[in-house]
Parts: C-alpha cells; sequence; structure tokens
C-alpha cells in the first residue's frame, strides 16, 4: 500500500517498491516507451519524480552500460506496473533491485493516464510518495519544497581530461551531463577537457581551446547567473555549442529569456523541424523550460522549433560564433542527429 499525492489536493493510491521510504520531489511526465535506465540516471532530473506514461516498466532489467550518470539522480518513480522478471541478455539486476541499492522509492499500480492528464492540464507540482496519506505538517513541507542548487549537486567538482586529437581540443562546462554527449564528443576524436560549472572565463581562454561545449543539467536556467556571466564574456573568444540547459544560458548570455513551460518537453518522441533545411526530426528531451523567442536579438536565429508547440529548440549565432540544441543531439555510428556536432566542428574550422 501506498500512495502519491499531488500539492493540489489530488491523490492516487498504489504499492510502493524500492526503498519504500517517503520522498517529497517535484512530479513531471516521461512519454518515452522505452530507456527507463537512461531517464532515472539524467542528473537533469535532479529533484523530481518521475512518471513514466508507458505502462511496464523494467521489462529490461538494469545494466550497467545503458546509464548516464553513476547513480539514480531522481527523487521517486511512478509506473502503471513494474516487471518483476526482467527477460534481457544484457540485464544485471531488476529495476527494484537497483532503485532499493541507491535508496530510490517508487510507486506503481496506480492511474498514471490520469496522473499524466492531470499535470498536462494543470502544469508540474509538488507531491510526496508515502506509504500512508500525509500529516499537515508533510503536506506543507511537500508544498514548500523546492529543487535548491541542482547543478552544484550533480555537475563535477573538479576538472579532468579525455585524450583525443591535440588539433580538436576543446572546453567542456558541465552542469550535469548525460554521458552521451561526452561519447559523441569522444567518437569524434576531440581532446576534451571537462570543467566545473564556475569555472571563470579567463581559465578557458587560457587552454587554447577550439571551442566550447555547455552541457545539459537540472533546475531553472535563470539560476546560474555567475556561470551566465562567464559564458557572455566567452562570446567571440571561441565558438560555443550549448546542449539543452547549456541552450538555454548561451541564449541568456546573448541577452535573450528563458521561461517555464506549464509541464515542460520529457521523452524520446519530441517532433522537431530545422527551419533552415525544413527537416524534421524525432528526437529525446528532458526540460522544463524554453527560450523565449521573441527576446532574442536581431543577430541571433531561432534555428529549430518543437513542431507541436512551436517553441525554440535551437539558435544559431554566426556573429559570436554559438550553437544551441534544446534537444539531444545523438552521434551515433558517425551519423551526426541534425548535424549539431559537425556543424559545432565547422564552427572551430576543423
Amino acid at each position: 500500500m501506498g500512495f502519491l499525492v499531488l500539492e493540489n489536493g489530488k491523490y492516487f493510491q498504489g504499492k510502493l517498491f524500492g526503498s519504500k521510504n517517503n520522498v517529497i520531489g517535484e512530479v513531471v511526465f516521461n512519454t518515452s516507451m522505452t530507456g527507463y535506465e537512461e531517464i532515472i540516471t539524467d542528473p537533469a532530473y535532479y529533484g523530481q519524480i518521475v512518471a513514466m506514461t508507458y505502462p511496464l516498466i523494467g521489462n529490461y532489467g538494469v545494466n550497467s552500460e545503458d546509464v548516464e550518470s553513476s547513480s539514480p539522480k531522481i527523487k521517486g518513480l511512478v509506473v502503471r506496473e513494474l516487471c518483476d522478471y526482467p527477460s534481457n541478455w544484457r540485464s544485471e539486476r531488476t529495476l527494484e533491485q537497483y532503485l532499493i541499492k541507491h535508496n530510490i522509492t517508487g510507486i506503481q499500480g496506480l492511474d498514471t493516464r490520469d496522473l499524466t492528464k492531470t499535470l498536462r492540464d494543470n502544469g508540474v507540482m509538488n507531491g510526496i510518495i508515502c506509504n500512508e496519506l500525509p500529516t499537515q505538517a508533510e503536506l506543507k513541507q511537500m508544498k514548500e519544497y523546492a529543487i535548491k542548487n541542482p547543478v552544484k549537486e550533480v555537475a563535477v567538482k573538479e576538472k579532468y581530461h579525455i585524450k583525443g586529437n591535440e588539433k580538436k581540443k576543446i572546453a567542456v562546462i558541465d552542469l550535469g551531463h548525460k554521458k552521451y554527449i561526452l561519447n559523441g564528443l569522444c567518437q569524434m576524436d576531440f581532446d576534451i577537457t571537462v570543467f566545473p560549472p564556475l569555472t571563470s572565463a579567463d581559465e578557458i581562454l587560457s587552454g587554447d581551446f577550439k571551442g566550447l561545449v555547455i552541457t545539459d543539467g537540472p533546475g531553472d536556467p535563470n539560476d546560474n547567473a555567475d556561470t551566465i556571466k562567464n559564458i557572455g564574456l566567452l562570446l567571440g573568444k571561441l565558438p560555443i555549442l550549448g546542449i539543452s540547459m547549456g541552450h538555454q544560458l548561451l541564449a541568456l548570455a546573448l541577452g535573450g529569456r528563458v521561461i517555464k513551460l506549464k509541464y515542460g518537453h520529457r521523452g524520446s518522441n519530441q517532433p522537431i523541424k530545422n527551419l533552415l533545411s525544413g527537416k524534421m526530426s524525432i528526437t529525446s528531451q528532458n526540460h522544463g523550460y524554453v527560450v523565449d523567442a521573441s527576446s532574442l536579438p536581431d543577430y541571433v536565429k531561432v534555428s529549430w522549433i518543437n513542431w507541436n508547440d512551436k517553441t525554440v529548440e535551437g539558435i544559431i549565432c554566426d556573429k559570436f560564433k554559438g550553437l544551441g540544441a534544446q534537444f539531444h543531439p545523438v552521434l551515433d555510428d558517425k551519423i551526426d542527429n541534425d548535424g549539431i556536432f559537425n556543424n559545432f566542428a565547422a564552427m572551430m574550422d576543423l
């Protein structure tokens, strides 16, 4: 027995799994049909309870190769039905065993369709997963919950180096990256130095890098004032690629504005359109904020839009050699998702 209670008073009854501890977080939904391993280990979900819209979760277990970070970053997991007996030759443990190991609470058996419609209609809201209906004190704590300093919690603390082609030397500002970003850059043989989020512009400029990548990460992009300031100091000094939150911080450094979406874009089935080529793509995304197109200066072009709600999915700034992608570009077997990594390399004349 267990409950998921939302801050608007609506509650759902189900059955707890995982650590089975009471947990408070911001409740969001993800529309992916597969990829729960990558989702629960995505640092951009820090502080959030993730509800999966696909009804059966855990059917291929968990393995150590498909995770996007060293451990789960979600606060809790909500599913319609948890698979107890996964069937996959790569599986190393069940999803519940993995969550127990990392002290993460889940709840199953509730109506995730109703929950998703509630979040879609009312917007994301705080919630609590609990063994019994919460007390007034717990409800007050849940309503006052806020995700604090998420980038600080998930980003690297010390810089480190990944050896590659010395002629393709780049810096990466980490806001809480998914593993796929560095994997893609490594496939293109970049020589990579990863820096913490508050690294000064002077330190990066002293490294003689050909370009800079700003990664994805969790929380409100507007809370990263010092990082935005440092990015502003780097504009025009070297080509910059921003991905997901990195794209938002790049837009803020260029003078734009970032606003919160009602329920965000979270899933591996998000359609986008390239306004320069007319090409349509299906992309993976995880964000609750978006760049306000009307706030961008004239020298910044909107290059991609979300085909569902027409919000900004990418920007190009030729003046300062800046490129931003709100979606997650994927480089797989040398096929570059919509040219993001290759366009970045072209900006560096590589």
